[in-house]
């Protein structure tokens, strides 16, 4: 998976996971054992309890775990439910776990509260990262195009893939939608006096933060995931929309396409 189609949200995900793990291994209590006192059962962790390990510490990390899959391979279900989905509701339920286990405890250790505090944080970034911009945006910001040498006095730009007719200035990035500069070249008719194209012409573009690409058949399930950090070409306009082909050749409907990066 590209780490750049990770968000900020993803990333406290991640970082309260590895706290969670972490607390999974400290003590549950924190009774004062008395000298002369065989106290080894108040020093168990996690691991000794099997209830309380997978219902509190493994839940929330394999909840972590299907919302980042979830990334990778969006519209996969579980019983129902999409991975990210069924992976939240799994933090929250560690997180309820977590709060009564608390609370049942007459003296809770180290291993019970700090991984209250990591089930808070997981449960909290899980639900609200759909829901804030602040966490939907990106965890690594886009890179910008590479600088393409200008060609010399007198030649024409190569058609490289994604620029044809050498429309596109090379390096150069607008909006999409903004309009075209006056100074490029007016595209040139076909040979043998056909009909010219249409208006549109094909651009590479990156998206500010990770997006589905639906199929051109209008199925409702995405068929790829459009991820920052990587250029794509637009190679025709469906309506509000974009016909988008990856890397791989594949094609699809970018639906949303505000903030995109034109390139």
């Amino acid at each position: 998976m590209n780490i750049r189609s990770l968000t900020r949200g993803d990333g406290v995900v991640i970082g309260a996971a590895v706290v969670l793990f972490i607390a999974s291994f400290l003590d549950l209590s924190g009774y004062d054992c008395p000298s002369g006192v065989d106290c080894s059962g108040f020093s168990a962790n996690a691991w000794d309890s099997l209830s309380i390990l997978t219902g509190i510490y493994l839940a929330g990390v394999i909840g972590a775990a299907l919302l980042i899959v979830s990334r990778a391979m969006p519209g996969r279900k579980v019983v129902g439910f999409e991975l990210g989905q069924f992976g939240a509701a799994l933090t929250v339920y560690a997180l309820w776990t977590m709060f009564w286990t608390i609370i049942d405890a007459g003296d809770a250790g180290a291993g019970l509260i700090l991984g209250l505090l990591a089930t808070l944080v997981l449960a909290g970034a899980a639900v609200a990262t759909p829901m804030v911009p602040a966490l939907k945006a990106p965890l690594m910001g886009a890179p910008r195009p590479a600088q393409t040498p200008q060609p010399a006095f007198g030649q024409q730009p190569g058609q490289g893939y994604g620029y044809p007719g050498g429309q596109q200035q090379y390096g150069q990035t607008q909006p999409y939608g903004a309009q075209p500069d006056h100074q490029q070249a007016a595209p040139q008719a076909p040979q043998g006096g056909g009909a010219p194209a249409g208006d549109f012409t094909p651009f590479w573009f990156a998206v500010p933060v990770a997006r589905p690409l639906f199929g051109e058949d209008g199925a409702p399930n995405p068929i790829a995931e459009l991820a920052p950090g990587t250029w794509y070409l637009a190679v025709e306009q469906r309506g509000t929309g974009l016909i988008a082909q990856t890397q791989d050749g594949r094609r699809g409907v970018l639906q949303d396409t505000t903030g995109i990066q034109r390139g």
